[in-house]
């Protein structure tokens, strides 16, 4: 069914996470940009052998550590000492290359003396708004886990340490005297009722730690969970076990695979968010002319309002308010929608036109800016059609692991328009899952492309 493999893959490396990454670059950043203002201060040019310098320090620094976890007083040690065995390095590199007398003294002292209480202050900063948005309720999510044996109540220590999820409870079918002595007072239920509690409410992660013979059980419940908007992680007992293919997250000292997981957290959320931002602005300003023209020919078109607003869900499921210029006579958004066929006598003749050319998507690059919707993922449904399609396709509910798109990988492969039949539906179902697999920055550009071209072109949309 899908031919295009050249985003296919089975196995990803963990993002890497905002505070690994600004971690990264704080340590050599803060070094290079002291240097820079203390030559600064004391109106000495930087030359090339500063550069140089700057070059090198980089080069020996770079990723730096990730202090923001440590003790203060471990952070202050780890800091100087560090500083002050880089600072030898130079010394002798210097002296090697006979071009310590390129540098003015007081400069150097000075840096010296600021570097290392520079990156203590921004670490400081750091621990500062981790402990702040650890308060922060609305950000922590909840989890659950399936399992409440010696690992099920090591991955619940490990959740309690990480500070941004609330472990509700455990889920187990084994006697008490199979369980560790202190999750029998968390036990939420049986595996049968696992489904059930996800949804009712609201879990976004769920842990599997049963045993690998357990493999049956584990398959079943997939099967289950899948029909969540939970994020499923299987937490295996690699004690002496060799572990080949993929990579683990390491989650405070306890290996977890993710099964089922968004593409969008730490880096390769901001550079999401980022990208929807700048599009969506440039593309808002340039085609400002043609929005007013689309809402004077819709208001003239018929009675009605020129927006209509569509409940559809969002991101992890939530219900979402998606703008779309009026096509239609008939306003369907309630408990029973019936989509939108050819020759629909509820289309205006400028409804047609719009529909046809998506002009009546315009508006949704308002949404993008709001944050409900990105500028490429899968297409938001009616929320009557996710009720009736999660009951029929395997893993519906996957794809809203991510905000909904003016536009998708399914769009661009055919699958624009009307789904009449339960096969198309699902065959959108599987690209929208193979973005997911697959999402690049890139991959994001090409759909854009593909889409500005297919917009003249293609005959499935009414």
């Amino acid at each position: 069914m899908f031919e295009d493999r050249s985003y296919k893959r089975t196995f990803y490396s963990a993002p890497q996470s905002v505070e690994s990454f600004v971690a990264a670059f704080l340590e050599p950043g803060l070094i290079v940009l002291t240097f820079l203002l203390v030559n600064d201060y004391f109106d000495e040019p930087v030359m090339r052998p500063g550069l140089t310098l700057c070059l090198l320090v980089f080069a020996l620094t770079f990723p730096g550590r990730n202090r923001f976890g440590d003790h203060p007083a471990s952070a202050f040690v780890d800091v100087v000492s560090s500083w002050l065995v880089l600072l030898s390095i130079l010394a002798l590199c210097g002296y090697a290359t006979n071009s310590l007398h390129y540098f003015e003294h007081r400069v150097v002292l000075w840096w010296g003396v600021i570097t290392p209480l520079a990156q203590v202050a921004a670490i400081e900063v750091g621990r500062r708004l981790q402990r702040w948005r650890s308060r922060d309720v609305s950000a922590r999510r909840t989890a659950v886990i399936v399992g409440a044996g010696p690992l099920g109540h090591k991955v619940a220590r490990a959740l309690r340490d990480s500070k941004g999820v609330v472990c509700l409870g455990y889920f187990d079918d084994r006697k008490p005297d199979r369980l560790h002595a202190e999750t029998t007072a968390s036990l939420l239920g049986s595996l049968s009722g696992l489904s059930d509690y996800v949804r009712q409410h609201g879990v976004h992660e769920v842990y599997i730690t049963l045993p690998l013979g357990s493999q049956p059980r584990i398959v079943k419940l997939l099967e289950q969970v899948q029909g969540t908007t939970a994020s499923l992680f299987f937490v295996p007992d690699v004690f002496g076990i060799s572990i080949i293919q993929g990579r683990l997250q390491d989650m405070n000292g306890v290996p977890v695979v993710g099964i089922c997981e968004t593409p969008f957290t730490g880096t390769n959320r901001l550079v999401k968010r980022l990208s929807d931002i700048v599009l969506a602005s440039i593309i808002l300003v340039l085609i400002s002319p043609l929005l007013a023209a689309v809402a004077i020919g819709v208001k003239l078109s018929s009675p009605g309002p020129i927006i209509f607003k569509q409940r559809r869900n969002g991101l992890d499921g939530d219900e979402i308010i998606v703008y779309k210029f009026r096509s239609m006579r008939a306003l369907d958004n309630g408990a029973v929608v019936k989509q939108a066929t050819k020759d629909d006598p509820r289309i205006t003749r400028f409804g047609a036109f719009i529909r046809k050319t998506s002009l009546d998507e315009l508006p949704q690059f308002i949404n993008v800016l709001q944050g409900r919707m990105s500028i490429v993922g899968p297409r938001p449904h009616a929320v009557a059609h996710n009720e009736e399609y999660r009951k029929l396709i395997k893993a519906y509910m996957v794809r809203h692991k991510v905000k909904p798109g003016i536009t998708g990988w399914a769009q661009v492969n055919g699958l624009r328009g009307e789904t009449d039949t339960l096969d198309k539906m699902a065959a959108r179902v599987e690209y929208d899952l193979e973005y997911l697999r697959n999402w690049s920055l890139g991959l994001d550009l090409q759909i854009i492309l593909r889409t500005v071209r297919l917009v003249a072109f293609d005959r499935h949309a009414f």
